[in-house]
């Protein structure tokens, strides 16, 4: 079997960036790619557009100027399911089969918790805790079966040390605080989650996949965090074979805040289900 590439992108309005979008798949050829953020009802999806660069295979979960998850891909999908994590349809998350590949994959956007880090005194940093809180009860009842996993998104959390600028000094800014960091080792352990990255670079190597629009010159700066995730079930971790980066993106005009993440599967080294 070849090589699967996947890529996650936050693309922060796959209409406004469909110019970016369709010149990242003609420069990565992914096999599936999943966005967030699109901001797109499903009617207005600019499908047609992607089916003709060769990713007719849509799955995609959107509401008005808000949110929006999605999976594209080369190849059949089946199984679409949305799920609404606390019972609100605010199109966060969505899985799709890929069933040549023998893979599930699930498109992710965590809310991003607003400013201040305070659930007394910020509803939504206390929503974006109940949300993770209850993705990993959600994912803790599949434990047990060993499906093959590719977890792809937005998680608004950066939970390494190096996957932060300054860890000392974000380590009271939302994304990177110690009780996000802790909901997210939750939800991570709910599947015994890989987390490819990491996996693949030590830990102690800066990686960042978002960078503010507040910074004129990002690459000077380079005040970046890990916000970006793709993540696989145990029987895949075998098949992690490199990922990417793609730092270019964020410089595509007009830019989202978010860098593209690719990774690499060799799907002949992973564990049988």
């Amino acid at each position: 079997m070849p090589r699967v590439r996947l890529v996650t992108w936050n693309v922060n309005s796959v209409r406004k960036r469909l110019p970016q979008v369709l010149r990242l798949l003609e420069e990565t050829a992914p096999d599936v790619l999943c966005l967030q953020e699109t901001k797109v009802t499903d009617a207005l999806f600019p499908a047609a557009a992607l089916a003709e660069m060769g990713y007719p295979h849509q799955a995609r979960y959107g509401m008005p100027g808000y949110n929006g998850v999605a999976i594209v891909s080369r190849r059949p999908l089946a199984g679409v399911r949305r799920h609404d994590v606390l019972g609100r349809p605010d199109a966060r998350l969505i899985l799709a089969q890929v069933p040549d590949l023998d893979l599930d994959v699930h498109c992710l956007y965590v809310p991003a918790g607003g400013d201040v880090p305070d659930p007394e005194t910020n509803p939504r940093f206390a929503d974006k805790l109940a949300f993770l809180d209850a993705l990993a009860e959600w994912y803790a009842a599949w434990f047990g079966r060993i499906d093959r996993i590719v977890l792809c998104g937005d998680v608004n959390v950066a939970p390494l040390p190096r996957d932060v600028w300054d860890h000392r000094r974000l380590s009271r800014v939302v994304t990177h605080t110690p009780v996000e960091i802790d909901r997210l080792a939750r939800l991570r352990s709910s599947l015994l989650w890989v987390d490819a990255v990491r996996d693949l670079t030590p830990d102690d190597e800066p990686v960042f996949t978002w960078w503010s629009y507040r910074a004129g010159d990002w690459r000077t700066a380079n005040k970046g965090r890990r916000l970006d995730h793709v993540w696989v079930t145990p029987p895949l971790a075998p098949a992690l074979a490199g990922y990417a980066v793609l730092t270019e993106a964020r410089d595509w005009r007009p830019p989202s805040d978010h860098a593209p993440l690719l990774v690499t599967l060799d799907l002949d080294r992973a564990g049988a289900e």
